[in-house]
Order: C-alpha cells, then structure tokens, then sequence
C-alpha cells in the first residue's frame, strides 16, 4: 500500500469530530529523528545544519490546548515571508524538520505543525497500514485547519510576515496544502507535492468529504502542483480532472507541473523513491512559484 493508497483511503474513513475540546492531547512533544515507518533511511538523505538561522520545537497555543512545531527562521531580522510546511503521514519527523530548515536558509521563516498531536504519535508506527488506520484517518479536516490558522497567528507573534504567506505539503500534506489554500484567501501561493485530487473511479469517496477538485473554484490561481508520472495512487485521469475543473472555474493561473516516469514521493529524499534530479527541478519551480506570488 503507497502513501497516496493510504491518502486515498483516509478520504473513505475520515472522522468529522465537531467537538475538538473534549479530545486529549496524544502528542505533547515532537519526536527525534526518522519515524520508525521509513527506517532505515536512504544513504542519499540530505541534513541542512542550523548555521545562519534559528532552529527548533515550538508550541502553538490552538483552541484547547496546545501543540508542537517545529519552526526555521534566519538568525538576524525579522519579518520573514511565512511557509507553512505540512507533513507526510509520517508527522513532523526528521525529513519535515529538515525541509523547514532549507527554507530558512533561503530567508523564510518556515513552521511545521504536528497535525496528528490530539490522534497518536506517528513515530512509533512500524506498519504503515496500522498507522494509517489507528492515527491518520482520525484526523479531522476541519482540525488541521484550524491548527493551520493558529500557526499562521503564531508565525506572526514571532515577527514573521504573514502577509507573504506560502503553504507547502508533500502527499498527505500536499492535499491538505490545495484545501488550506482554498480555505485561507490570505495565503498567497501554495506547493502541493503529490497530494490526492479527486476520488478514484475504483474509491469513490463518501458523502461529505471534500476533495482538492470540490473546492477548484477557490484556489484562485495560487497553487503549484507537483505530481509524478508513475504515481500509482495518483492516476494521471486525476490530474487532468483537476486541470478541467480548474478551467471550468476561471482559474488559467494555477499550473500542475507532471514529471514522466515519475513515482509517488519523489522529493522524500530518504526513502527509496527519490528521484534527485526531478526533485530539484520541482523545488526550484516552488521557490520560482513563491517569488511570483509575493512570498519573498
């Protein structure tokens, strides 16, 4: 089962809690390292060191309680353009850390929450089906938003510019990245990496779910997506069913950028699936895609 299977299936599953307060908190701290699913790791897996910028976990205070992040920005300054980076369905592990750190690099202040802290901690999970079933399909839509809007207010009390706000998800993360974009007007671009779009023909998703293609008339041209060829879970009917939708709503500025022959997670530099030279290619147009969309 691919993790773009496992985000189809969470569409199938997914839990609508109206009730967040009376949950508990299952996450209070992030974990160290890979999560125990992608273990080992890639020999190609790249580190981005600390120098230059500031590093480290973070609370954000959210409606009832609060939840860790993991938070870049550069060492000097302030007023950061903000980059909201959202996890696989691996959580907030050393990769989704990394990615955070690359961008402040760059000259963002970039944060990433744990959107799994009320339903499981995902780095304990060696199977990813187990995980899947007993952490990720329980994660409500309508909390990631709002823990996604409460990052936002944190960013800004940390002197970033959230008025140059960007959001960026991989798989899991990367349809959450369409729906948040379409959720919040004041994010001005969005890169989606290989994030479901639509249900599939064979999984036709239940009533009441939305889906990155329901809310096609709201993204007003400010997202990038980033899809493989040779995703399996992702076929390529999908894609041009978003592209269609798109054009039915107005919108001739959002771009969905396929690269042939291409698998399913491949900017997931620690996993197998890495594809180096796609990744770059694909990470580049994000930061292109940013600077274009007033995230700089």
């Amino acid at each position: 089962m691919t993790d773009s299977d496992l985000a189809e299936s969470q569409l199938r599953s997914l839990m609508r809690d109206p009730d967040m307060t009376r949950r508990g908190f299952a996450v209070a701290s992030l974990a160290t390292g890979f999560a125990m699913a992608v273990r080992p790791v890639s020999a190609q897996t790249i580190t981005t060191d600390t120098t230059g910028i500031v590093a480290g976990e973070v609370k954000i205070p959210v409606a009832d309680g609060t939840v860790p992040a993991y938070r870049s920005h550069p060492a000097t300054g302030k007023d950061w353009p903000t980059v909201l980076v959202i996890q696989e369905i691996f959580g907030v592990h050393e990769h989704i850390k990394d990615l955070t750190r690359r961008l402040a690099k760059l000259g963002y202040y970039a944060i990433a929450t744990e959107l799994y802290a009320r339903q499981g901690d995902p780095s304990k999970y060696t199977e990813i089906p187990k995980l899947f079933t007993e952490v990720v399909s329980k994660v409500p839509d309508a909390q990631v938003l709002s823990d996604l809007d409460a990052s936002v207010a944190f960013a800004k009390s940390e002197k970033a510019n959230t008025s140059k706000l960007g959001v960026t998800g991989f798989c899991w993360g990367g349809r959450q990245t369409w729906l948040y974009t379409a959720h919040n007007p004041a994010v001005k671009a969005g890169a989606a990496w290989y994030g479901q779009l639509a249900p599939r023909a064979d999984r036709p998703a239940p009533a009441g779910v939305v889906n990155p293609i329901d809310v096609a008339d709201k993204i007003k041209g400010r997202v990038l997506g980033l899809y493989g060829g040779a995703d399996e879970g992702i076929p390529q009917t999908s894609v041009e069913a978003m592209r269609e939708a798109l054009k039915k709503a107005g919108d001739t500025k959002t771009k969905i950028e396929v690269y042939p022959d291409t698998p399913h997670a491949f900017n997931a530099d620690y996993r197998p699936s890495y594809r180096p030279e796609q990744a770059k290619d694909a990470w580049a147009k994000m930061l292109s895609w940013f600077k274009q969309n007033g995230v700089a």
